[in-house]
């Protein structure tokens, strides 16, 4: 589809934008008013002199970044980003150019309708570009999201393992693989060992294996829906490594899994 311009098959497919937002505390899906950022923001593969931004929007709009060393946003440059549409769920992602290295960069993301007469309320994150030359990095590393059962815990603040990890200000944070469980659906309530109950917050999505498109893109989804995750994603930038249950128990890059025996068929 070309930049610009919304197709009929899009428009027609506007309604399925708004499946996982409608699990977001706060946020009501209307069809009129303006844009919705239902998931915040997150960034990602920093470099030296730029970085990735990504966010994503309750119905068709287009992505604008302002970009600032300022965080009053003062002294900000304004960059056009994508058209987020269904066929993305949603969502999309702009790289930033031309930054200083080794500076906090501050940006503020908003989604504007396709008449471009209203914006959504805008949303802010920050990371650090990579230094040139031996300056020192921080950083965190972590992976297994949501998985073996155990989800976001609102009797624990959802998953304070992000909060943590951002009380050590790291310069970006390590994926080190199953980003998700898409092969491992939550529970309501676990009952532990002795007997105390552990509660997980939970959506369609994740109460099931992932066997559909919109399926797989809540496993994402129910992570975006933690606010210490949010929160963390929102400044630390990522870089991400698969492992395994992104697809499947022990899966690995090339496999052809046989679904019959997934019980997929």
């Amino acid at each position: 589809m070309t930049e610009g311009v919304v197709n009929r098959r899009t428009l027609l497919r506007a309604g399925a934008i708004g499946t996982a937002a409608a699990f977001v505390p706060g946020v009501a899906l209307a069809a009129s008013g303006r844009p919705v950022l239902t998931h915040g923001v997150q960034s990602g593969d920093v470099t030296f002199d730029g970085g990735l931004v990504w966010t994503r929007a309750d119905r068709p709009a287009r992505m604008l970044v302002e970009v600032s060393a300022d965080p009053s946003f003062r002294r900000a440059r304004t960059v056009r980003g994508p058209l987020l549409t269904p066929e993305t769920g949603g969502t999309g992602r702009l790289r930033l150019r031309r930054l200083p290295p080794g500076r906090r960069v501050h940006y503020r993301v908003v989604a504007e309708d396709l008449d471009g007469r209203a914006r959504s309320q805008a949303v802010t994150g920050s990371f650090r570009t990579a230094p040139i030359g031996r300056d020192g990095v921080r950083f965190v590393w972590s992976g297994d999201v949501a998985g073996q059962g155990w989800g976001s815990n609102p009797d624990l603040g959802g998953m304070p393992i992000f909060g943590a990890m951002a009380a050590r200000r790291p310069d970006f944070f390590i994926h080190s693989g199953d980003t998700v469980y898409a092969d491992g659906p939550l529970k309501e309530s676990v009952t532990l060992a002795d007997g105390r109950i552990w509660r997980n917050a939970v959506t369609p999505e994740k109460l099931k294996v992932a066997e559909t498109l919109d399926e797989y893109r809540g496993q994402f989804a129910y992570n975006l829906l933690d606010q210490q995750f949010r929160s963390f994603a929102a400044d630390v930038p990522a870089f991400v490594q698969w492992d395994d249950h992104e697809v499947v128990n022990n899966w690995y890059p090339g496999e052809i899994l046989d679904y019959c025996l997934l019980g997929l068929q």
